[in-house]
């Protein structure tokens, strides 16, 4: 399965429209910054415990995706050109940086 026909299903799953309402958007914006947070708190235990939960973390990170590809298909956007476009940028800003 492809990222776009990923988050092709994720919107269908998650009764994403084609113009979804500010409700539907807040949403899927907050599911995604809920799952960031428990991708966080995976990482402030591994600080605190010396021990991380690698199961926990990639079960959060697939959640963390779900709620991204919803959110693409929400605002008409593929996330393949959303992955290169955001390639594209980190390579100029190294670019960049190599420069100084």
């Amino acid at each position: 399965m492809t990222i776009d026909e990923y988050a092709a299903w994720a919107a269908t799953i998650a009764k994403v429209e084609e113009h979804p309402s500010h409700e539907r958007l807040s949403y899927l914006g907050l599911g995604l910054a809920s799952e960031a947070g428990e991708v966080a708190d995976h990482i402030k235990k591994l600080l605190r415990d010396d021990w991380l939960d690698k199961a926990g973390l990639v079960d959060e990170l697939g959640d963390v995706i779900y709620y991204w590809a919803c959110l693409c298909a929400a605002t008409g956007q593929k996330p393949s050109e959303l992955l290169e476009a955001s390639a594209a940028k980190i390579k100029r800003r190294l670019g960049e940086a190599a420069s100084r």
